[in-house]
């Protein structure tokens, strides 16, 4: 839902994009990571999924809301390794990598983001 902005489907204005997000934050977050499924009920076995997690950057960007886009994108990218890199999944409870490793989605997903957020903040 969050790549319907992304690739020109829907506006990032439109009160559909809006809602959505706002529904994602609030049933598939947990500590501003976003999940592909509901952590509480697949507590075991799932993970936060990094580049979900960075299209709620670009989704946020796109909403105006930049503040919090800049907030997530911080928070995203102060869970790279020691060389940069980044998992497909992270746990933020446990603090630690999950899948595959390195994942090259969750690194095109966090250029995405910072060139949203540079181009947002270039026009600002």
């Amino acid at each position: 839902m969050l790549l319907l902005p992304i690739f020109g489907f829907l506006s990032f204005k439109d009160e559909r994009v809006k809602s959505t997000m706002d529904v994602l934050q609030k049933k598939l977050s947990r500590d501003g990571f976003i999940y592909r499924f509901s952590p509480s009920s697949r507590k075991d076995r799932e993970s936060a999924f990094i580049a979900c997690s960075f299209w709620m950057v670009q989704n946020l960007v796109g909403a105006g809301r930049l503040l919090d886009a800049e907030r997530l994108f911080e928070k995203l990218i102060s869970q790279r390794n020691d060389v940069g890199l980044l998992s497909e999944e992270y746990n933020p409870e446990q603090r630690r990598f999950m899948g595959n490793f390195p994942q090259a989605l969750s690194h095109i997903a966090l250029i995405n983001a910072a060139r949203k957020l540079a181009s947002h903040q270039a026009h600002s």
